[in-house]
């Protein structure tokens, strides 16, 4: 079986409305003529615009879409309605909050299920770091901390490494002080294909955007460009 985690930096419809790039290479993953597309805005509490924002996005291009809310759950069977679908796409938010509610709902659980099965796992932001080990965070008012999370992929994840500005040199500062273990960042516009837990593509919908390895050797940051396919034109 196929597992698939593909984790954007930032992108997708909640950050490039009129660039799809990024959005139309996941569901092209799905090789589903018209794949079932569920939303999970978790880390941004629900918030009634950002879904509405996913449903405006998607309605042109050819999937069939719904939304996962823990304030209003469409049904007591949760893992039933996950496992029904083809790619679960993970709101940006507040990545603390999204864990706690998805171990309470013993989300956790059915979507390592969900990723065993097949069906893709893929988000921004929030919806990138949960699925590694360990990830750089905003959840907590001050400077960027590492937090702890489902442990899908091995190591830890930095997302909008260009789009704002302490990002990349925390990044460097918990890895080199060994609070985080080394892994990957991407910069917005950047999303990090992995099939069976080895990155297999880094993709952008964004020209000069660019994904990377990053660790510490030596006591000294070592930062590895990757090598990113752009997606659109070049002319």
């Amino acid at each position: 079986m196929k597992k698939q985690i593909i984790a954007m930096g930032g992108g997708g419809f909640s950050m490039e409305p009129d660039n799809p790039l990024l959005d139309l290479y996941i569901l092209r993953q799905s090789n589903k003529v018209i794949p079932k597309l569920c939303f999970v805005p978790t880390a941004s509490g629900d918030a009634e615009g950002y879904i509405q924002r996913f449903y405006n996005s998607f309605e042109s291009h050819k999937c069939e879409t719904s939304h996962l809310s823990l304030f209003k759950p469409p049904t007591k069977d949760l893992e039933d309605y996950i496992m029904s679908k083809d790619i679960i796409y993970v709101g940006g938010g507040n990545t603390k909050n999204l864990l706690v509610l998805w171990n309470e709902w013993g989300l956790n659980q059915i979507f390592k299920k969900a990723y065993e099965k097949g069906i893709i796992l893929t988000g921004l932001s929030a919806g990138s770091i949960c699925w590694f080990e360990e990830g750089v965070t905003d959840s907590i008012p001050g400077e960027l901390t590492k937090l702890d999370c489902l442990g899908f992929l091995e190591g830890s994840n930095c997302p909008h490494y260009d789009g704002e500005e302490v990002r990349r040199p925390s990044y460097h500062r918990l890895i080199e002080s060994k609070e985080i273990k080394h892994g990957f960042a991407a910069d917005d516009g950047v999303a990090l294909h992995f099939i069976n837990e080895e990155l297999y593509k880094v993709v952008s919908s964004r020209v000069s955007a660019k994904g990377y390895r990053v660790n510490a050797q030596y006591n000294k940051v070592m930062e590895e460009q990757l090598n990113t396919t752009y997606l659109g034109s070049n002319t």
